[in-house]
Formats: C-alpha cells, structure tokens, sequence
C-alpha cells in the first residue's frame, strides 16, 4: 500500500488535491471556503461550485461550503464575470474592460478574496490559479494581481481518426473516436477538458488536419448528435469546440461537380453548411484546414489562391462569429534530391507572404514555429515576421514526433520559450515573437497558440508520465509567454508530486535539461532528418536523404549541411528581416546550434567554443547518452518520493531511452568517422 503522502490518482494527473496543504495554509484559507457566491451562466456555475466543494472537501478538510449566487455580504470568496461584478465589488476592481484575463482582489479588512473574469475560461482558469496558489501555500495577500491572457485562442488540436488511432499519437489511441464512432465515455471527456481549463486553454479540435473520407462526415447529420453532446462537455470548462474540415467537402459529402473557391455553387454550399451548424451549435468555433499539402487537395487544385480559398469558407462563418484556421503547412512540391537550387524550408513565406492583408478578418494563418516540421531546433519561421497585416497563430507540437514520442523525456517548453522570446528584427522587443501573436484586443479575431495534443488512453493520459509536463506549461505559456518558465515547471512538479525539496530540485533539473540532452545525441546543429522513416523514431542518417520531401543533410566526405545562403545556396536566409539575414549569412556569425540548417560546413570548421565541427559531433554524442545514464541515477534518487506506478514507467521509459541514446551515439558517430576518417581526439570507442 502507498502511503497517503505518495498516493496519486493518475487521472487527476496535476490535480491531486488529497493531499500536499499544510495545517497552517489550511488554517488561513479556511474561512474563505466556508461561503462562496458564484456569478456567472448556469453552466459555468456548476463547474466552478463543484470543483471548488471538491477542493475543499479533499484538500482543506471542510465539508458543507455553502454557495449561493446573491449573498456577497457573508460569502468569503466571491467569483465571477466582471460585467456581473462591477454593480457589487467595482471600486475594487483594477482590470479594464477591453482586457482580456482574470484578476484576484484580497479585502483583508472584510475578509473576502474575489476573482472576476471577462470570459468564462478566464473565470475557471482565474478559479484554479486561486486554488494551485493554495496548494502552493502562497498567503492572500500575496495572491492580488491582474492576469492578462496574452493570446485570445489558446487551443489544443487532436490529430485523432474516427477509427481511433492517433497520428503521431504516443500515448494511446483516441479518447474520441473508435470504430468510426463517437465515443461515449463522457466521464473521460469531462476529466480531460477539466484538466485543459485549468491550464487556460480555451479552444480545441478533436480530429486530424488529414481528414479522410470517414471524418469529412463530422460536419453532417450522421454524427451531429454526438458533436453536440462533446460540445455540451467543452462549453462547461469554458472551451470551444472546432473541427477539422476537407477542403473538397462540397464534392465528398456535398454532391457538387468541383470545390473551387470562386465558384458560386461551392460558396452557397458552404454558407448553407454553417447554417446548419450553428443552428445546432451557436457556439460553435469554427474549422481548421490542411490544403495544399502531404496529398490534401485545397484551392491550388483549382490554380487558386491560399487567400481565395480560405475567404471562400470563412465568408460563411463570419456571421456567426466563427473562425477558419488555415494551415501554412503547404508543400505539395515535389522534389528532386538532385536539385540544390530548391528547398522545402521556402515552402510556407513563399506562399503566404504575398498574401498578406488579403485575408477575411476571422481567417488565422496558422504557422509552425519552424520552417521545416518540429525537428529537435530549427530556426524560427520567417513567416512570423514577414506578415504585418494577418492573424496569427503560432503551432507548436506538443506530441513528440521528432523529440523521442514519449518515450524518451524531452521537455519541450525550454525550446518553445526561446522561439516566444525570438526578435524577429533582431533588435526590438516588439518584434518578439510573443508580441507578434499576442494580437488579443487589438483585431477582434485575434490570434493566439495551439498545441498538437500528446493525449491518448494511456493510464497517464500521455504516456510517459512527465509528458504531462509539456501539456501543462504549454497551457501556460499559451495565456502568457512571458511567465517564468522555471516557476512554471516547480509549479507541476509541486501540484503533481507533492512539495518536497529533493523531488522539486531533482525533477527541476532533470526536465530543463532533458531537451539538451535529446538534442545532443539526435541530428547535429539544426540538420535534422536523420530519423529511421515512418516511424520517426531512432537514428537512420540516410533515411530520409534522397527522398521526395526536401529532408537532406548532403553529408559527403568533406562536410555537412544545407546551403541555403543567398550568396551561393538556395536564398532561404533572405526571408528574414535584415539583422537575421547578415548573422545567418556569415559563417563567424551564424549560431552553432543552427550551423548545418544555414551552410554546408567542413568537418575541420572550427567552431566558436574551439573544437571543430566534426569533434563537437563526437562529444555531443557521447555526452549526451552520458547524461542519460546521469538521468535515471537521478530519478532513483527520488524513489522513496514517487508513488511505485509512476515510478516504475518512468524508469522504464527512462531505460528505453538510454538504449535509443546509444544507438543514436553510435550510429551517428560511425557514419562520421566511415565518412571522414577522422579519429575522435579522446581515444573513445567509435565502431568502424
């Protein structure tokens, strides 16, 4: 048996609220439990009074809290929206009205602490940052601010098929669908969209951008039934619901002879479909687009624009207030591994940047943060800095695809923070990446941060256990990329297993430097694609070299890496803003960790921390499966600290990865040495 100190429900994942308050945090908090008065819909109501008797039943001990909806004279906390607040508690409210977010009042005179919101996720996201500040043992006074979500769409979207499995799904097969059918496990749903409110997400879509025959049948009768019902579950947390669409609809469920854009049958095809929609669904979000892309068809079937076609589908949605996301994923040229002269990373600035301002007011153009496709560091998309005049979101994948598919541990967040905090021109602060999304208040659409889900059936919802630190933090980068990242990873580790010293620090340290780590012993300094095809996992250095899909390293006997200059490679390098143009374009400049994604580089290049090129491949290799080694030392440190189910998969997992580390370690290290001949300096073995 587990102690109660360790005893964890894996479902609550970081909601464990059986445990970690304190007898002194109890006793301050208590009072404001007692009595509680809830302002907001009836919906939102009950979702909020019942995690809060949860709360303080499990947590503070205190049974029998007593809500109501009028009595602000007795109740001791005091939650709402703000337009509902302001006829109450006004002068205590600081928040302006075209901000967007939650903030919290602490009336020490009157022993109240009031949480006012303008928007039903900010008030449940505003409910559990009162909540995770308790468990943290943070005191009322100090829990007073304003909190401003910094993007207005904070999303997750599944890439789950209606026949369950998951497009890069490592972590189990969908919560949503099996067999063609809807599930209807709505306990399941309920646990999952609590858990995504109380990271501040806001939005989500539940199938595959690649929408087969199957899920081009979400948007009819046949499954509205079941829609709704998911919808109904969402609404209650607070998030939209929006679903994957396939641009040939018109033809597939439609009955029509083409799908072009500009055609007027196709145009009132689509009309006719959202009103269809939301006369079942007002609240409906809205759709999400691949076209043009991996075999999708979309408006260049019809020699259209990217513009034309997505204006044609969100002109239909803008009456009812709904959104179109469309992908910048678009790279259907095929290409010959022949020709230097083309290149892939090219693919989505070339097609949008002439496109820029022509979009409809609710079309989001939703780009990866890297040019090519989430590999372990790739430069940021130029896109991000090349459009002034069209809403954004930025797409970060919070499924590992590329970055060990949650087997090995890599926390992701470390690499998001540093594409946020990227200046596009270089030089100004607004240029930042974050500040360029962050467009909330200032278009009425706005635009925002979505993650590709990493959830799944596995009893830990993620697979590996401390993945579900990626899901967490990216929710709350999402709502303010300008949070302390190393506050927000203590903040999981305390909220999932418990407040202990040597469980924070050692866990601390084993996720910041876990994406470092995976980074040293994969592809070297930006060249990615050195992975075994289809499955993505493991190494193969060839594997994807003389492919169709613009994947090359051009490894040869001399050096490594893609030229893509302006002087003599492909001129990718001038899709960024001068500042990034003169420092990737120059070997002295460019940064190591992006050296191969910019030039092709002789293994005797000397690099800036003074070993050459091809000696930095061999010591990052061996490092780095050292530090793997280091890894699961550390994680048994710990043991005794972490209930023995979460416990023994990590370390399985833990296991796995040191064994994919050296294979990655050797297997790099030999193709080099078989290409160059060139010994590693410190004598250590290099099989031939």
């Amino acid at each position: 048996m587990e102690s109660n100190d360790l005893k964890r429900n894996v479902e609550d994942a970081w909601l464990q609220y059986h445990r970690h308050i304190d007898e002194d945090t109890k006793n301050v908090y208590a009072s404001y439990f007692t009595h509680i008065s809830v302002f907001v819909s009836e919906e939102i109501r009950e979702t909020i009074e019942n995690e809060m008797k949860i709360f303080a039943s499990e947590s503070m001990g205190i049974s029998g809290s007593k809500f109501s909806s009028d009595d602000i004279k007795n109740s001791h906390l005091i939650i709402g929206e703000r337009k509902l607040l302001d006829t109450v508690v006004s002068e205590s409210l600081k928040m302006q009205d075209k901000e967007i977010g939650f903030e919290i009042v602490h009336l020490k005179s009157d022993r109240k602490i009031i949480i006012s919101g303008k928007t039903p996720s900010d008030i449940i996201y505003g409910t559990f940052f009162l909540i995770k500040a308790v468990i943290k043992g943070v005191l009322p006074e100090e829990i007073q601010g304003i909190h401003i979500a910094k993007n207005g769409l904070r999303m997750i979207q599944h890439w789950d098929n209606l026949d369950g499995t998951v497009e890069r799904g490592y972590a189990g097969r969908s919560i949503f669908f099996e067999n063609n059918v809807i599930l209807q496990d709505n306990q399941k749903i309920k646990k999952y969209a609590r858990l995504l409110s109380s990271i501040g997400i806001n939005a989500i879509s539940i199938n595959n951008v690649n929408v087969h025959e199957q899920e081009t049948k979400l948007i009819t009768k046949e499954y509205s039934e079941d829609v709704i019902r998911l919808t109904e579950i969402f609404r209650r947390y607070g998030i939209k619901v929006f679903l994957s669409i396939n641009f040939s609809s018109p033809i597939l469920i439609g009955g029509l002879a083409t799908a072009d854009p500009l055609n007027m049958d196709v145009k009132n095809w689509w009309i006719g479909k959202a009103n269809e929609i939301y006369h079942i669904i007002p609240d409906f979000g809205g759709f999400v687009i691949k076209a043009d892309s991996e075999w999708n068809p979309g408006p260049y079937t019809y020699n259209r624009t990217q513009a034309e076609g997505a204006n044609t589908i969100a002109e239909a949605l803008l009456p009812h207030g709904g959104i179109l996301m469309w992908r910048c994923f678009v790279y259907n040229n095929q290409q010959d591994w022949r020709d230097r002269t083309v290149d892939r990373a090219r693919s989505a600035f070339d097609s949008f940047i002439d496109l820029d301002g022509k979009f409809l007011e609710n079309v989001i153009l939703q780009i990866k943060n890297g040019p090519v496709d989430f590999q372990v560091r790739e430069p940021v998309s130029p896109l991000l800095g090349g459009l002034k005049n069209t809403n954004m979101n930025l797409e970060f994948q919070i499924t590992q695809e590329y970055t060990g598919q949650q087997i090995d541990l890599c926390y992701l967040p470390t690499m998001w923070k540093e594409v946020l905090d990227f200046k596009m021109d270089g030089k100004d602060s607004h240029s930042k990446v974050s500040s360029i999304i962050s467009l909330a208040g200032k278009r009425k659409f706005g635009g925002g941060i979505v993650g590709i889900s990493n959830i799944g059936r596995s009893e830990h919802w993620t697979g590996h256990p401390l993945a579900q630190a990626n899901l967490y933090v990216f929710g709350e980068l999402s709502y303010d990329p300008e949070i302390n990242l190393e506050s927000a990873t203590n903040e999981w580790i305390i909220l999932t297993f418990g407040n202990r010293r040597e469980v924070i620090s050692t866990l601390h340290d084993i996720l910041l430097k876990s994406h470092s780590v995976y980074e040293k012993y994969v592809a070297p300094m930006g060249v990615g694609w050195m992975v075994t095809p289809g499955t993505h996992y493991g190494p193969n250095v060839d594997g994807y070299e003389y492919s169709k899909w613009g994947t090359y390293h051009y490894a040869d006997n001399k050096g490594i890496g893609v030229d893509r200059t302006t002087l003599t490679g492909t001129g990718y390098i001038n899709q960024y803003s001068q500042y990034w143009r003169e420092t990737y374009e120059n070997l002295s400049t460019c940064p190591d960790n992006l050296l191969l994604f910019f030039h092709h580089v002789p293994y005797q290049h000397m690099l800036k921390n003074g070993k050459t090129l091809i000696q930095e491949i061999y010591d990052s290799h061996f490092l780095g499966a050292e530090q793997v080694t280091k890894m699961i030392r550390d994680w048994n440190k710990i043991r005794e600290f972490i209930d023995s189910e979460t416990y023994e998969e990590v370390l399985k997992r833990m296991k796995s990865q040191l064994a994919n580390a050296l294979e990655w370690r050797d297997v790099i290290n030999t193709y080099f040495f078989r290409k160059t001949g060139i010994y590693d300096e410190k004598g250590r073995k290099i099989f031939p």
